[in-house]
């Protein structure tokens, strides 16, 4: 079920599902095959919406099932309470439209839990498809709880690794700009919505390049895609980004964004936790493409 805000009056159908389906196309699609009701009617997708509806989305007739691989992911930490995994660039958190296989929840059936959503059991905070890192997940519903809990009261640190275009101005920064679903393309977040929600991301340079920047990213909110828009937002977007940025800028096949570092209270015991994972493979090479170096190093 999809509440449409009253922000959306105006909007055609397609345009404001593209934003929770994936695409404009996609949204045509399910539209035109029935399976999509605005208060329990069908309709058009040239239908103008006014605000306050709610769409539901019948899921698409499976096609012939196709073996999808389980994810592959490395364990940072794991207790009775909760793991921390160390995500690969090119895995799905949690299963959602177009991803309904090989997630990281379900490689890990049966070791989380925690939660109302079947297809999000035990998922505390989530990273993106190709960005990779750190990330907490519960193996109860009393730690999913109190990990959620720490997070509202940002008592959670994640701080990221990410390689951006340029040189910000100042050293280290605050950028406190309001984010939601972009006005012209609904797949985006953007500063530029009718749908704003306060987001705050923390910024400070780790290493000057000749013409790009690795900076030290810590969020204090948590909305989607955030690091990638609010750095849009300045003029800086991350290397390699597809969506926000320049595909393929030193190489890179995804965004150069990696959650590094992740510290937090133990929900049971108090004790602090700090955990840490270096920059894959493929950022490496792409760092020291930004910093003039040979790939090759052999004599």
């Amino acid at each position: 079920m999809i509440e449409v805000p009253d922000s959306a009056a105006g909007e055609r159908l397609d345009v404001f599902l593209a934003g929770s389906v994936g695409s404009r196309a996609k949204a045509q699609k399910l539209i035109d095959a029935g399976l999509v009701r605005v208060d329990g009617k069908p309709k058009q997708k040239r239908f103008t919406l006014q605000g306050g509806e709610t769409i539901e989305v019948e899921a698409a007739p499976e096609g012939p099932k196709v073996d999808v691989p389980p994810a592959q992911f490395e364990i940072a930490y794991e207790d009775e309470r909760l793991i921390v995994v160390n995500k690969p660039a090119g895995v799905v958190v949690h299963p959602g439209v177009g991803n309904r296989e090989g997630t990281l929840v379900q490689a890990l059936a049966g070791r989380v839990a925690g939660g109302t959503d079947p297809d999000r059991p035990g998922v505390v905070h989530r990273l993106d498809r190709d960005t990779s890192g750190l990330l907490v997940l519960a193996r109860d519903e009393e730690t999913l709880f109190a990990l959620q809990e720490a997070l509202r009261r940002r008592d959670v640190t994640r701080e990221y690794l990410a390689l951006v275009e340029g040189r910000p101005s100042a050293k280290r920064g605050t950028i406190d700009a309001p984010l939601g679903r972009d006005r012209r393309v609904r797949t985006k977040m953007s500063t530029d919505t009718d749908d704003p929600h306060d987001a705050i991301t923390h910024f400070e340079t780790e290493q000057a390049l000749p013409d790009d920047t690795l900076l030290r990213v810590t969020l204090e909110t948590g909305r989607t895609h955030q690091i990638r828009a609010h750095l849009l937002a300045i003029g800086h977007p991350v290397a390699g980004d597809p969506e926000y940025g320049h595909a393929g800028r030193h190489g890179l096949s995804r965004q150069f964004l990696h959650a590094h570092r992740l510290a937090f209270k133990h929900p049971e015991t108090g004790a602090p936790m700090e955990l840490r994972a270096p920059l894959p493979e493929d950022l490496v090479r792409a760092l020291r493409q930004a910093s003039g170096e040979r790939a090759d190093h052999s004599a």
